[in-house]
């Protein structure tokens, strides 16, 4: 992982994997899990509700800011102007702490609260509007590669496609579209960075997002619902490095009959 780092926005990490800062049962846990994944990126929902628990403790007072990029992101947004207007409330507590996060965003525009999926007309408003904002933006869409394709030509820093429905854990269901948007983004641009955003539920999900060729992931469900939310923050730190070696690797093609393993010509020495 070192030897290849990951670039958005004029940033680098070492780390692929993005984790989420939700649904924790506590806030200490929500820290232990940051510090077991090996993330170096944060997201963080901005709306104030979601910045203080029912004793008043601030979020940001259980992240360590020096170490961690905070990404901001727009969760729970309905509508373009909502979105822009929570990512720049974002930017303000971010330049308070000296956050390098600041200036960036994970937009997410939600088209209804039970399927939770994207509404491609307000992400690609409020995408334009922030752009020209001075942000780097981070765009939450499905796995639809013409959607994809217009997001990076309006200005998206990473298009970041579904695997599956938010919280769903069902993993990545439409590999064939995340390879798509793979090829079309990179067309010509092998550097610009594709994140499978949405929809993990175990380690396998994270390889598997890899092993397509995604440059990282982000996930929080996964971790923060599981029965011990450690371990498989844990889990993910392993899963998300071995996706991106065997990425790199090259697997063996699939057959449909078996091929021996051992030679089939010669003889064992002294036989």
């Amino acid at each position: 992982m070192d030897a290849e780092l990951l670039g958005i926005g004029g940033r680098r990490f070492r780390s692929r994997l993005f984790v989420g800062t939700g649904k924790y049962a506590s806030y200490e846990q929500m820290r232990a899990c940051l510090d077991a994944s090996g993330c170096q990126v944060v997201t963080v929902a901005v709306r104030r509700e979601r910045l203080y628990d029912q004793q008043d403790r601030s979020l940001l007072d259980f992240i360590d800011t020096k170490r961690y990029t905070i990404l901001p992101n727009t969760a729970g947004c309905f509508t373009a102007e909502d979105a822009v207007r929570v990512a720049r409330l974002g930017r303000d507590i971010l330049e308070q702490i000296d956050n390098p996060g600041a200036s960036w965003v994970k937009l997410e525009v939600l088209a209804d609260p039970r399927t939770l999926l994207p509404d491609p007309l307000g992400t690609l408003e409020a995408l334009r509007v922030l752009k020209d904002d001075g942000f780097d933006v981070l765009v939450y869409t499905s796995d639809d590669p013409v959607m994809a394709r217009r997001l990076k030509e309006a200005g998206a820093t990473s298009v970041m496609p579904a695997g599956s429905p938010i919280g769903s854990g069902q993993g990545v269901l439409n590999p064939n579209n995340i390879r798509i948007i793979l090829e079309s983004l990179k067309d010509g641009d092998p550097n610009y960075p594709v994140i499978v955003d949405a929809g993990v539920g175990t380690a396998s999900d994270v390889t598997i997002a890899m092993e397509l060729g995604a440059d990282g992931v982000l996930l929080n469900t996964g971790v923060a619902g599981a029965k011990d939310p450690v371990a498989m923050a844990r889990a993910m730190a392993h899963a998300i490095e071995a996706g991106f070696l065997a990425c790199r690797a090259g697997r063996i093609p699939k057959k449909l009959y078996a091929a021996a393993s051992s030679p089939t010509e010669g003889t064992i020495a002294g036989s």
